[in-house]
């Protein structure tokens, strides 16, 4: 049987030194990630829950968290050190309530690079459930962000397609 080789990590170099790594090799390709964040809140949060948004004492929730987490997309590179500024092709960001009252965000975002946009998503779930739970603080701090996860990457060396949960 031939063991699998173990994978290494790419911002580490031989003398164990955080690095960026170089992707002036690879081809230019479509690539495409879809993050999704999870928020709980309680019901007296969920109660303000109209027409498709929460309408808060600071505004429209999920309109505002779409556009601050479309924001932080655009500047991943800024936040995370060893990102690549990435020229974002689209991102799109969409707020629902599931059948638990839960509040669920996926961010996809598009490029057309050398390297994929997983961060880029998962920074803009991030940053969208942040705004909510911002937005509705006022009215509850029990609020939580469950989870926020990778579920969909295309375009580069791996595919990856992560099981809803």
């Amino acid at each position: 049987m031939k063991k699998k080789s173990a994978r290494k990590l790419t911002h580490i170099d031989a003398a164990n030194r955080p690095r960026m790594v170089d992707v002036g090799h690879k081809a230019v390709t479509r690539r495409e990630a879809t993050a999704r964040a999870v928020v709980v809140a309680p019901p007296a949060v969920m109660k303000l829950f109209v027409g498709g948004d929460i309408l808060g004492p600071k505004g429209p929730v999920f309109q505002t968290a779409i556009v601050a987490g479309t924001g932080a997309v655009k500047r991943t590179s800024d936040l995370i050190p060893f990102c690549h500024p990435l020229p974002i092709d689209g991102c799109r960001i969409l707020i629902t309530v599931n059948k638990a009252r839960e509040i669920v965000i996926d961010c996809t975002v598009r490029v057309q690079h050398r390297t994929g946009v997983e961060m880029e998503a998962l920074v803009g779930a991030s940053v969208a459930a942040l705004t909510i739970y911002d937005m509705c603080k006022a009215v509850s701090h029990d609020i939580r962000i469950r989870e926020t996860r990778l579920m969909r990457k295309r375009g580069g060396q791996h595919d990856v397609d992560v099981p809803s949960v």
